[in-house]
């Protein structure tokens, strides 16, 4: 099972690790595939997140 798996999760900025968004459902799959459905997500609401997503990560977000 990995890190994400049935977890809150959302994209932070590397180095402040300041919060940027919170996916709005809980995900199940695999990491790598959680990340990725996160990341086109956060893209999809405005193609100008695209220079985001270049310092941003995947993490869990804790309430």
């Amino acid at each position: 099972m990995g890190e994400f798996q049935g977890k809150k999760v959302g994209l932070k900025e590397e180095g402040t690790h300041k919060l940027i968004a919170v996916y709005p459902e809980t995900m199940n799959g695999t990491d790598h595939e959680i990340a990725k459905t996160v990341r086109d997500w956060f893209y999809k609401q405005a193609c100008a997140n695209e220079e985001i997503l270049r310092t941003a990560y995947v993490d869990v977000v804790e309430d």
